[in-house]
């Protein structure tokens, strides 16, 4: 399988780690959508990150549907979501909050480096700025109710997406959230990125 997309995006790295600590061997290609945008569409004519290109040819896209397949050719013994109806759904609620912290980390990251300062409008920067605060929020409420990774002694799905997500974030906007305002997702990428499969997708 090839994983296509940069490292630097929250949605590729989230598949690719998934996919190391799934044991699905792949092949990455860091394609840009900016500096190789012909060579992406090569590929996939819509040009999204991530693209994965099954064994069969099959081009699909999204991280969270790549996942979804994904989670299928691993099985139960490899899975990434918890087996129990309660602690599934709690996992999706956290993914989901931190899913909307990738977008709007996203969104004033290109707010403030790809439009001219005479364009920005900042009603609308300062409202995405208060939804990504909301989001780490209440993932700083669920990072205190965990005693280790949300799998127990093994990393989920959820720890990883959010670990990616607060390595992207403090990248990308570092001046928006800060490490001493949410110590407990601080600690917890903190421990995620020294682990063989985010060392190994580092940017």
């Amino acid at each position: 399988m090839r994983l296509i997309g940069m490292l630097d995006s929250p949605y590729v790295r989230r598949v690719a780690i998934s996919m190391k600590l799934m044991g699905i061997e792949f092949t990455g290609e860091q394609i840009s959508l900016f500096r190789n945008f012909d060579e992406f569409r090569a590929i996939n004519p819509v040009v999204k990150a991530p693209t994965l290109v099954t064994g069969d040819g099959v081009v699909l896209m999204d991280s969270t549907l790549i996942l979804e397949y994904l989670e299928r050719l691993a099985g139960p013994a490899r899975s990434l979501m918890p087996a129990g109806a309660n602690e599934h759904v709690e996992a999706l609620r956290v993914i989901g909050l931190q899913l909307a912290a990738y977008e709007k980390s996203v969104q004033i990251f290109y707010e403030h480096n790809l439009r001219p300062p005479e364009k920005r409008h900042q009603p609308w920067l300062d409202r995405v700025q208060g939804q990504l605060l909301a989001a780490y929020g209440e993932l700083e409420k669920a990072m205190a109710r965990q005693s280790g990774w949300f799998g127990g002694d093994r990393v989920m799905q959820p720890d990883v997406t959010v670990a990616v997500g607060w390595r992207f974030m403090r990248h990308a906007v570092p001046t928006i959230v800060t490490a001493d305002a949410f110590p407990k997702l601080a600690a917890h990428s903190a421990r995620a990125e020294v682990l063989p499969a985010f060392v190994e997708t580092g940017f």
